[in-house]
């Protein structure tokens, strides 16, 4: 006999405390003893997620609590990931929103938020670090009670139970000035107010929502079983998305249990299952009974919104660190990266070596480059690129809310910089020590202004955008003002020319540095970009000048993260990619070349 089953997806902003909240979940119903390296979380198991801590992929877990089976399934919070967001829900009866009890909502929790409330789920709000100073739980009720009302949320979705706690230090109560002993009261207000799967009659229908590969298994399908039951080496047709079917056979069916998975002889409805056996598949497509197969709606994702040029990396020094530098081997990585990231999409150009890739955002695109990165890839990126659309005969383009929280000394600034990129301030209200603005910008305002904020405001500005639709054109903004410097010779850097050119610029490069003819080594006072040579060293003679040999005195180099460089370069520029180094260099290395263009 099955347990009765409970699904529930957990929505949060970056950083609001939703891995920990799971993980102290799996200690307190005995999947796990505690953790044994403090401080690592068992979900983000991928090494950019724990060194970013955010969430890229959804992931399944599940609990057993007084004889239900509670499948919790962790969302990923940035809107960038919309495309793992939107089939995650579909899991999901419920949905438990945690919020951090001094931020509130922010834009990104109200991204997922709006999806969930549409597909008519009905929320748990968890308030969460009620430790914190300065927190102000309440406040932070009502606003969450406002968005849902600003959202379209129905009667039933108003009335919402709301839990306070801290997942750090382990308890969940219904008031915050009183802390509990645990979750408890937690997992039994998931257990009351989550509603067990709706099953309908009729024969069997799984929607594929993700999947994953093994070396052993192949292809793994993952989906929740709506209605009928699925088995060992069972004949069942694939209803594709596009149309079409296909016969196939089930080889093993398996169930989430803690954070690993079961096998099993069977798999009912309501429940979420992992399936092999089923090699062509696509995400969204219906694995459904053999004889009278019916597909499901397919799953619609927010389409792309920006697009990067990938090319292989062909700058002097390729080959030297990467294992896969061929064009061959970067369309094989992209192409199947598509089968898996539904937001991405990859388009052939008219060089063999180069690839359009299409992204839901900076971020997506980054997280994608920094896997292949560490897998041994070596790869150019160009200038990103937000794509235009035509709506009735106008060019629109994608329009983003901006919400940025900032001491208030630094406010002034900031405004400035978000309205010389076309942004307009809508909201601007004090929010404990700091001042919070809410903008409407377009998307290519955003290209370097995290960088910009965060020099201006000396580092204290949280900031986090989301896509909300497309406006009409809104005129040239003008990208960066400086120009690059660019090394005349391929050689390594001298202490003393870089001492002697520090007055023309801000260096990328460290004295003892290799570079080639062509790279971008700094960054100009000026607009125009300027050819160095930093290879040169001093003359040796045998004469010695009195007080001419004090050792150079010579500014650390700017250091950029990968999204940084990305949205730093120019349009005649690449950021070249291997697995140890990140480089800029101009596309045509040779001075001539760029005369000539």
């Amino acid at each position: 006999m099955s347990l009765p089953i409970r699904n529930i997806a957990i929505i949060a902003h970056v950083d609001h405390g939703k891995t920990t909240l799971v993980d102290k979940i799996l200690y307190q119903t005995n999947q796990f003893r505690e953790n044994e390296n403090p401080g690592e979380l068992i979900l983000d198991n991928n090494d950019l997620e724990r060194e970013r801590g955010i969430t890229i992929f959804s992931k399944n877990v599940s609990v057993t609590y007084k004889g239900t089976k509670i499948n919790i399934i962790d969302t990923p919070g940035h809107a960038d990931f919309g495309g793992e967001v939107e089939r995650v829900l579909k899991m999901a009866d419920s949905v438990l929103l945690l919020v951090d009890a001094f931020e509130g909502p922010m834009p990104q929790t109200r991204f997922v938020t709006q999806k969930a409330l549409e597909l008519g789920l009905r929320p748990i709000l968890v308030v969460n670090k009620v430790d914190k100073e300065n927190c102000r739980p309440d406040e932070v009720y009502e606003q969450v009670f406002d968005l849902f009302f600003n959202l379209g949320a129905s009667e039933e979705q108003l009335s919402f139970p709301v839990m306070y706690g801290s997942s750090k230090q382990g308890w969940m109560g219904p008031d915050w000035k009183k802390p509990s002993t645990d979750f408890t009261p937690l997992l039994d207000s998931i257990l009351e107010n989550v509603p067990e799967p709706k099953i309908a009659e009729g024969t069997l229908q799984m929607q594929i929502t993700s999947l994953d590969y093994s070396t052993f298994m192949g292809r793994i399908a993952i989906g929740r079983i709506t209605r009928g039951s699925i088995r060992d080496n069972m004949p069942v047709t694939l209803v594709k998305n596009e149309g079409g079917q296909a016969k196939a056979r089930v080889r093993e069916v398996y169930t989430f249990e803690g954070l690993g998975r079961k096998k099993i002889d069977l798999g009912v409805a309501g429940d979420i299952c992992a399936i092999t056996g089923i090699d062509d598949f696509q995400i969204g497509d219906t694995i459904a009974d053999a004889e009278n197969p019916e597909g499901m709606t397919p799953i619609k994702v927010d389409e792309p919104t920006m697009s990067m040029l990938f090319t292989i990396n062909n700058s002097p020094f390729f080959g030297k660190e990467g294992k896969f530098v061929t064009s061959r081997h970067l369309h094989d990585r992209l192409y199947k990266e598509t089968e898996k990231n539904l937001a991405l999409k990859v388009e052939p150009t008219d060089s063999p070596d180069a690839f359009l890739v299409y992204g839901r955002g900076i971020l997506h695109l980054s997280i994608l480059v920094e896997t292949m990165r560490r897998e041994g890839f070596e790869l150019q990126l160009g200038q990103p690129r937000v794509l235009f659309k035509e709506i009735d005969g106008v060019k629109c383009e994608p329009i983003e809310s901006l919400v940025i929280d900032v001491p208030q000394e630094f406010s002034g600034k900031i405004i400035e910089q978000v309205t010389m990129r076309k942004g307009e301030l809508l909201v601007m209200e004090p929010k404990g020590d700091l001042q919070h603005l809410e903008f409407k910008i377009p998307s290519r305002g955003l290209m370097g202004l995290r960088n910009m904020v965060l020099t201006l405001s000396q580092g204290e500005a949280i900031m986090a955008h989301r896509l909300t639709e497309y406006e009409p054109y809104k005129g040239e903004i003008s990208g960066r003002i400086n120009g690059s410097l660019v090394s005349m010779e391929t050689g390594i850097s001298t202490a003393y020319t870089i001492d002697k050119l520090q007055d023309r610029g801000t260096f990328f490069v460290d004295p003892g540095e290799e570079q080639y003819e062509g790279m971008v080594i700094g960054e100009h006072n000026r607009a125009n970009d300027l050819v160095l040579n930093v290879v040169k060293s001093k003359q040796l003679t045998n004469f010695r000048a009195a007080g001419k040999d004090d050792s150079a005195k010579i500014a650390p180099k700017k250091q950029f993260s990968l999204e940084e460089a990305m949205e730093y370069i120019q349009e005649d520029e690449y950021v070249e990619i291997t697995p140890k180094s990140m480089r800029m260099r101009k596309i045509l290395l040779k001075e001539m070349d760029r005369k000539r263009k």
